[in-house]
């Protein structure tokens, strides 16, 4: 428009309006923009606009083939620089972006110093953009990808938008259907978070987040996410914490639909707070497969923790020891020690024992509890082999035990299966780190756990 005003000064900003309408009604709705209407009538007047059309559009409006675009959008996630080689040997840079709008969801990428942009790294989930001179090729599956190259660039957006915020487009975990893509999903944690590590395809250590998610209607889905680690979760998460995962996608598992992200992803996790000391009497300890001390322990207020030290520092503390610790992480009723890590073994006899803790059979309700009992085992165990959906071949090993409120079955799964195997009808155990579980016909079971520890009491 200023271009066409200064070589016609004749005619005014208003009649160019007038005429831009006039020109759209002419050719019919549908086919021109604003700025396809301008480049016409600069034609009509004999003026040429050298410089190329740069148009703007929503995300809906993408498609393969696009260039000069200039986009108003929302971070959703923005992704590591990675460095890359061509055919010819030659390295490259790459970043990705996720980005949205009312309408649409789009991936970015941001080539060699474009990767680099002055404070991309510190753009936020929610954060308002504008993607200038993009061009718009396609991925595998044929979606329009945009592409931030030498000549194009992305700026901070302070202006009013009506792209709506982070908290309008989240939705609740209990909402979320097969195959959706780009997700933003709020629910609350539902157990422990933890990381697990494996071999990826090409051979390489990769390693996965896991959590669960649980929904307005009591909904259950489990996360994943692809090459995070625990890094990426506060230090300390309270037991029921509100979470929200920004950017995921569904997918359906072995146990149902659940949700996988990446090292884009970010998980927000509300009421963490600072780590403080505290005190504990150690109830059991075992060991991992890996080598590290697992302990079960019960605080003043007789809450139960399950405690895994990596780094040997309980190694001279037992069974009944009372110590001070300031852990590396708490996650609900989680504790990890680590060499940072402080312990030390206090006398304080307001720290209740193993008898004071114990929970009884009729009080035992499923949940993500950890729970002690002592009881007599009415029905020998019997171990038996269990094939899973996936043709996996796993040992479970079960007993049926009562105290003087009740029965239950009490299980163990693969390498906990071997705990109850030295014992028979008639002896009276002791158990300590054991979770419930809705079981068959929806009866409370007890299951063993890494950290349980059963011993013989007569």
């Amino acid at each position: 428009m200023n271009k066409l005003l200064e070589q016609k000064p004749e005619i005014s900003r208003k009649d160019i309006e007038d005429m831009i309408q006039k020109k759209k009604e002419k050719i019919g709705a549908g086919y021109l923009t604003d700025q396809g209407a301008l480049f016409l009538i600069a034609s009509d007047l004999g003026v040429s606009l050298s410089e190329p059309l740069k148009v703007e559009m929503g995300l809906k409006d993408l498609y393969v083939g696009a260039k000069e675009i200039t986009l108003e959008t929302r971070v959703m996630n923005v992704y590591p620089a990675r460095q890359f080689s061509r055919k010819d040997g030659t390295q490259f840079l790459l970043r990705n972006m996720t980005v949205y709008d009312g309408d649409s969801r789009a991936k970015v990428k941001l080539w060699d110093e474009k990767a680099n942009l002055p404070g991309i790294e510190n753009l936020k989930p929610g954060d308002l953009v504008k993607i200038i001179k993009a061009y718009v090729k396609s991925d595998m599956k044929g979606n329009p990808i945009i592409n931030v190259g030498s000549g194009s660039t992305v700026e901070p957006n302070n202006m009013q938008s009506k792209i709506p915020n982070l908290d309008a487009i989240t939705d609740n975990v209990s909402n979320v259907k097969e195959n959706q893509q780009n997700l933003v999903v709020s629910g609350i944690l539902d157990g422990n978070i933890r990381t697990t590590e494996f071999t990826n395809f090409k051979g390489e250590p990769s390693k996965a987040l896991q959590l669960r998610l649980k929904g307005n209607d009591g909904t259950i889905i489990r996360a994943v996410l692809w090459n995070k680690d625990e890094n990426s979760v506060p230090k300390v998460v309270s037991s029921g914490a509100k979470a929200r995962l920004i950017g995921v996608n569904t997918k359906m598992g072995q146990m149902g639909l659940e949700l996988h992200g990446d090292e884009g992803t970010v998980l927000e996790i509300e009421g963490a707070k600072e780590i403080e000391p505290m005190a504990v009497r150690i109830l059991s300890d075992t060991k991992s497969e890996s080598g590290s001390r697992l302990l079960v322990a019960t605080s003043q207020d007789k809450k139960l923790v399950n405690i895994v030290d990596a780094s040997s520092i309980t190694s001279d503390l037992h069974a009944g020891d009372v110590i001070e610790l300031l852990p590396s992480k708490i996650y609900g009723n989680s504790v990890t020690i680590e060499q940072s890590s402080s312990v030390k073994k206090i006398d304080d006899q307001k720290i209740p024992t193993l008898s004071d803790v114990r929970t009884k059979i009729r009080d035992v309700k499923p949940s993500d509890g950890i729970y002690c009992i002592e009881a007599i085992i009415l029905k020998a165990p019997q171990k038996r082999e269990v094939q899973t959906k996936t043709g996996e071949s796993i040992l479970l090993s079960e007993t049926f035990v009562e105290d003087d409120t009740g029965q239950i079955w009490l299980k163990g799964w693969r390498v906990q299966a071997r705990l109850l195997e030295q014992f028979t009808q008639g002896e009276i155990i002791s158990v300590t780190g054991v979770t419930a579980k809705p079981g068959l016909e929806g009866r409370t079971e007890m299951f063993l756990t890494a950290y349980s520890v059963v011993t013989k009491k007569n």
